[in-house]
């Protein structure tokens, strides 16, 4: 059975909702620490005496942890895919949410869906290769991505100064107003109401910290691994209102008609496509494609297939969060 519609293939390790270090990872890790080890040299030397074989005791230690660092670092980037490989490869490997649809979700044919699906799609016809999706939870996105398990990030990553210190962002492709949802008879206009409820956010999303930012102190914020259970969190009663972007709000009518609401606006998020620091390639022909295709009907048509609405105005700067690599 196919993974994704049109030309793609299933990603190498089947649909894993969260990815986790294989065992070649660790050995991986371990032969790259033998090595710097074996490169430092020994921790001491014979011929040096007293004091000064204490100082250079030291030297080498600090010279080898330098070694090391170096050495399990320059494992990951250097092993990480150019545009160039990608192409010649045929694949380009691209990490959506896979429970958080209609941004990105494996539907029940099994298939890659939503829009962050669409957009990946677009941008592998753009380069002439076939998407390979990678479902992923929350908080193993920026993990995957920097350990090169996927080569980019459609996966609703709200662009933030936080998050841009580990990855970098393209322009923005998508907008998403954060809320407070919960029961139409509670009150949570304020912040300080929300100390009175149990609210439940998915763990390490962008309304998990901006809600954690907002609430007064010893509220009682529960955390998630996903949107899916989160929602399911609230729908079954283990909390009583949500953190949830604006869509939301969609997905818990269906399941509970008539009985939850926005309630209180939390923040208006731009999402990006994230690619590695300081890889210039990926950055540029991510933001190539999104210049030339957001200016197209078949962008506009995606947008309103997903979203229910015309594409926002998106901003042309955002202070702390570069779209691109300074060249």
């Amino acid at each position: 059975m196919s993974c994704c519609a049109g030309p793609c293939r299933c990603g190498a390790d089947g649909w894993n909702a969260a990815w986790r270090g294989t065992a070649a990872d660790d050995a991986a890790f371990t032969a790259r620490r033998h090595y710097a080890l074996r490169q430092a040299g020994p921790a001491t030397a014979p011929s040096i005496q007293g004091g000064k074989s204490m100082i250079l005791n030291r030297f080498t230690q600090i010279a080898a942890a330098a070694v090391l660092a170096v050495a399990v670092l320059s494992g990951t980037q250097a092993d990480a895919r150019s545009v160039e490989e990608a192409k010649a490869s045929g694949t380009i490997r691209i990490s959506i949410q896979g429970d958080n649809c209609p941004w990105g979700c494996i539907n029940s044919a099994g298939q890659a869906d939503g829009y962050d699906a669409d957009m990946g799609r677009a941008f592998a016809k753009y380069l002439g290769v076939e998407a390979e999706f990678v479902p992923l939870a929350v908080a193993n996105r920026i993990p995957a991505l920097n350990t090169d398990k996927v080569d980019v990030l459609f996966a609703t990553m709200a662009m933030n100064p936080e998050r841009a210190q580990s990855i970098q962002f393209s322009i923005p492709y998508a907008a998403n107003q954060l809320s407070v949802v919960g029961p139409k008879d509670a009150d949570l206009s304020t912040p300080e109401s929300l100390a009175n409820y149990r609210i439940g956010v998915p763990r390490s999303a962008a309304q998990d910290t901006a809600l954690t930012a907002l609430a007064p102190e010893g509220t009682n914020i529960m955390r998630f691994d996903d949107d899916a259970a989160t929602i399911q969190a609230l729908t079954s009663g283990q909390v009583d209102a949500v953190g949830g972007n604006q869509i939301y709000i969609t997905r818990i009518k269906a399941g509970a008609p008539g009985k939850y609401e926005n309630k209180m606006p939390l923040t208006a998020l731009y999402n990006g496509v994230g690619t590695r620091l300081g890889e210039a390639d990926w950055n540029s022909s991510v933001n190539t494609f999104l210049a030339e295709f957001m200016a197209t009907d078949e962008f506009k048509g995606i947008y309103n297939k997903w979203m229910n609405m015309d594409p926002p105005q998106m901003p042309a700067e955002m202070e702390g969060v570069p779209f691109a690599i300074a060249q």
